[in-house]
């Protein structure tokens, strides 16, 4: 019998891949619920995650199609998966990872099918609509909420950061950014990437704080939220995905064949392998959950976040403007 389900975005990620393998190797008796944007083998990205499946006959999982760019397929799938766990065809969910992501870096701005632009939506308003929705279904002893974070979301925390991550005062800006200035595209790109890892964050925060003092929740207030940086994972494609050639190129003639000495003096640079039981260990051992337990780690260690993560006030006002768009979708449904 499964001992719980384990909700994953973006599985056939690089990072999704190297858990899903993690997971079934030594956490077998979970049932993983696996999103992904396009579910069909012929997809190369899906077919390496059915490769995967494939080395353990014995699995439990189920694979499910999820458009993190349309806040419709969010709230269908979270209304699906509700309805399974209420009638039993699912244990409760132990663990959701919010570990899907998009940029658009040398493509300029894009925006989702709801309008919105696609860093903010996908990283961040997609997993916050998702929890909020499957929050009532998770286990209420031991259920846990993982954000990915980054240290692009930390104002100089990054080599590649040419504008610092800073939440506008006008969250409308979120949503739909001005144009970017010809030859600013890759700047405002990571920019915008950075502060949706800097809301994650502070979603992360607020819904702590919610779980303990929102009546709403008051049957939930033993689940934890907590955010990870996995580093930087020199193996992922998105290093080599609408990004300049340089990255690309430093990608596969640098960072990857020279990581193992690289690390020492760097040693955010990790492996998918290594970033993919870290976040097994953090989603999973018993050792990471509890409320008292931090709630932000750059690998498996506990450290600070941005000083701006910290802002109750403006993590508050996040919060109510992202209900409020959520509202927006479920009344129109």
């Amino acid at each position: 019998m499964s001992e719980g389900t384990i909700v994953l975005t973006g599985a056939n990620g690089t990072l999704g891949l190297a858990y899903v393998a993690e997971t079934l190797k030594y956490y077998p008796n979970y049932h993983l619920v696996l999103t992904v944007r396009n579910d069909k083998k012929t997809d190369i990205n899906t077919s390496k995650l059915y490769t995967i499946l494939s080395r353990f006959p014995v699995a439990k999982y189920s694979i499910h199609t999820l458009d993190l760019a349309s806040l419709d397929s969010v709230s269908s799938f979270a209304s699906h998966l509700t309805l399974q766990v209420s009638s039993g065809a699912l244990r409760p969910i132990t663990v959701i990872i919010c570990n899907a992501f998009a940029w658009s870096l040398i493509s300029g701005i894009k925006l989702t099918s709801d309008g919105y632009e696609l860093s903010f939506q996908v990283n961040y308003l997609a997993h916050f609509v998702l929890v909020l929705q499957l929050l009532k279904s998770m286990d209420k002893m031991r259920g846990r909420v993982v954000g990915l974070s980054s240290d692009s979301h930390r104002p100089g925390g990054s080599h590649a950061e040419v504008f610092p991550p800073v939440l506008p005062n006008d969250f409308e800006a979120l949503l739909k950014p001005p144009a970017d200035e010809p030859g600013k595209e890759v700047g405002k790109g990571f920019q915008r990437y950075g502060v949706s890892k800097l809301c994650v964050i502070m979603f992360i925060y607020e819904l702590n704080r919610r779980l303990q003092w929102d009546s709403t929740y008051e049957e939930l207030r033993a689940i934890k939220a907590l955010a990870v940086d996995p580093g930087t994972i020199t193996d992922s494609r998105a290093l080599v995905r609408d990004v300049p050639g340089t990255w690309s190129l430093g990608t596969k003639y640098v960072l990857n064949p020279l990581r193992p000495l690289l690390k020492y003096a760097m040693p955010e640079l990790r492996s998918s392998s290594i970033a993919g039981k870290i976040l097994v260990e953090l989603s999973l051992k018993e050792a990471y959950g509890g409320k008292h337990m931090p709630s932000y780690y750059e690998g498996l260690m506990p450290t600070k976040s941005s000083r701006e993560s910290y802002h109750q006030a403006k993590a508050a006002k996040l919060w109510d403007f992202s209900v409020a768009l959520m509202h927006r979708v479920l009344l129109d449904e």
